[in-house]
């Protein structure tokens, strides 16, 4: 996220208490994950809250270093895997999950490939312009990008779910804008639009637009 540590941990704190409300509303075992994601934000933001501390002086360089470890290895190479997993878990039988399947293997081998880099090869954090620069020489490549956008929006917008399928396109937009205005300090402010959002699965849960025990709520044929 952008701006400074209190923004993070402020933001946190909020996305925190709705992640906590969105767990409430979950009645069946396979959408935990996927309900999961407001809090998983909510606790990436908090990390990189941290990181500010670290590049401002605050907290000791060793510590500024493993934050930053934390954060891209969530961001670059987590993410990639949980959310197609998320939403495969919640997905009937049928073509649409056997290609989000396809997608979540992408995104187990983007993350295999991330954990190796950020171990292999260190990784710097700078700020730009208001906004955390992470370069990483083994992550920072126009082939983990293309990778890493069809795994964390191309399994939402192949969900049988409407309102899943609607919040893959939507953050498919909001990244590919970010590359746009911010390419340069993606993995940062990438995550303050993945923050936004994510606090609208807990408005689908609840009005009950994701309830796995009712066929009703699959607007899309498989």
């Amino acid at each position: 996220m952008c701006f400074s540590a209190e923004a993070n941990f402020v933001a946190a704190g909020a996305i925190g208490l709705v992640g906590l409300a969105t767990l409430r509303k979950v009645d069946s075992v396979p959408a935990v994950l996927f309900a999961a994601t407001p809090l998983l934000v909510a606790l990436h933001q908090f990390t990189e809250g941290f990181v500010w501390l670290g590049l401002d002086g605050r907290i000791r360089l060793e510590a500024r270093d493993h934050f930053v470890f934390l954060f891209v290895l969530y961001a670059q190479g987590v993410l990639p895997l949980l959310m197609p997993l998320a939403v495969y878990l919640m997905e009937p039988p049928g073509r649409r999950r056997l290609l989000i399947g396809g997608l979540t293997a992408i995104g187990g081998a983007l993350c295999a490939y991330t954990l190796y880099g950020v171990i292999a090869y260190p990784t710097t954090a700078r700020v730009e312009h208001h906004s955390i620069v992470y370069d990483n020489a083994a992550t920072s490549w126009l082939s983990v990008a293309a990778a890493y956008v069809p795994a964390t929006c191309g399994a939402l917008v192949l969900s049988s779910h409407r309102v899943v399928m609607w919040f893959g396109i939507l953050n498919f937009v909001g990244v590919a804008a970010t590359l746009v205005v911010r390419g340069y300090a993606f993995t940062s402010v990438g995550c303050l639009y993945a923050a936004i959002v994510s606090v609208l699965i807990f408005w689908q849960f609840h009005r009950g637009y994701i309830d796995l025990r009712n066929p009703n709520s699959r607007a899309l044929a498989a």
